[in-house]
């Protein structure tokens, strides 16, 4: 086991330890002040709130959208299948990272949403918090869609674990 002691944090093995924590993955897509869409890949989205339906997630101030998603008035977030790990690896790489040049969905909040989600949340921008090297955004769901059963139809959630995409395994309950 690696330990690390808190006078000496290396951010390299900080960031291996927070990869243990399997997420599932997310693009969210926003119209620029121009009106063309940008998209950018986010691990960080959680649900916050069901009343008032909130959802948050955070933003890399070094990402190459920081200018247009932290001051958009709405964005919408797709949470991918497996089967979008081509999407996630897209808009995960460094620069521009503009919408039209991959195949989408409209909605009916303006930002394009991907045939590979497993769900969607249209969202305005309910609140920005300075979070480190990340600003977190607080997202007020206006509408939402969902596949109700995905695993009937083959698909799986889209997972990242240690750096490295991934499909969940089956969930029996």
């Amino acid at each position: 086991m690696c330990v690390a002691p808190l006078s000496e944090i290396d951010t390299r093995e900080l960031r291996n330890a927070f990869g243990c924590f399997a997420t599932g993955i997310t693009v969210v897509t926003a119209l620029a002040r121009h009106g063309k869409a940008v998209g950018v890949t986010a691990n960080s989205f959680t649900s916050l709130s069901l009343d008032p339906p909130l959802v948050l997630w955070s933003l890399g101030r070094r990402s190459a959208t920081y200018d247009v998603l932290s001051t958009v008035e709405g964005f919408v977030v797709s949470v991918l299948a497996a089967s979008g790990a081509p999407i996630a690896i897209r808009f995960a790489m460094k620069g521009a990272h503009y919408v039209d040049e991959v195949e989408t969905l409209p909605t009916e909040l303006g930002p394009p949403t991907f045939g590979e989600a497993l769900a969607v949340f249209e969202c305005e921008t309910h609140a920005r918090y300075e979070g480190g090297d990340h600003l977190i955004l607080v997202g007020k769901v206006k509408r939402f869609t969902y596949v109700p059963d995905p695993e009937r139809k083959g698909e799986k959630p889209l997972l990242y674990y240690r750096g490295r995409y991934g499909a969940a395994a089956d969930f029996t309950g």
